[in-house]
């Protein structure tokens, strides 16, 4: 170990990284928070077995609960020994009804903001998390329409008719997808 606390070539000449980020010296950072949540939110829905993975809605699903994993960690400090303990926060951020739209763009203002405020510059994390978003709110997908709204003299919801397809946002067909692979966990 050289003298200022950082790890150097032994004497088998491997050298080791300096900090759990993959940085070195200003080199690139790893995406850590951001890649964790996409593999906890892939995990879910390879369990659920709800859709096959090489769907685009797959990837809704996933990149949906992927953002609500990582924008629900306010202290930055998931861990595996968390996860079990957040599914209750993740269905109800994903739960029908709840503004999750709204909710995501609140949380990105505020991390946003503290970014700003620590002078951090550019969080890759972040930044994955943008780009995810940018993904999900601009691609459409042909799909079941799961919202047929109500009759208009009837208090019941029309049966879900799976032939009756419409164009939809890839976040607002991932929004149940992740919500019920996370039941099915």
């Amino acid at each position: 170990m050289a003298d200022d606390g950082k790890l150097d070539a032994g004497e088998g000449g491997t050298v080791q990284p300096e900090g759990t980020n993959g940085t070195s010296d200003g080199g690139l950072a790893v995406p850590m928070a951001w890649l964790y949540a996409e593999y906890i939110a892939d995990e879910l829905l390879r369990t659920g077995r709800l859709i096959p993975v090489s769907t685009l809605e797959f990837r809704a699903g996933r990149d949906t609960l992927a953002l609500t994993i990582y924008l629900s960690d306010a202290a930055g400090e998931l861990s595996g020994i968390r996860v079990v303990s957040q599914l209750d926060e993740w269905m109800s951020l994903t739960a029908y009804g709840h503004p999750w739209r709204d909710w995501v763009d609140t949380r990105f203002l505020a991390l946003g903001e503290e970014a700003r405020e620590r002078g951090s510059g550019e969080d890759p994390d972040l930044e994955l998390a943008r780009a995810a978003w940018r993904w999900l709110d601009r691609t459409e997908l042909f799909a079941t329409n799961l919202d047929p709204g109500r009759h208009v003299h009837d208090d019941a919801p029309p049966a879900l008719d799976e032939n009756a397809r419409v164009w939809t946002p890839a976040w607002q067909l991932g929004l149940p997808l992740g919500h019920l692979a996370m039941h099915l966990f």
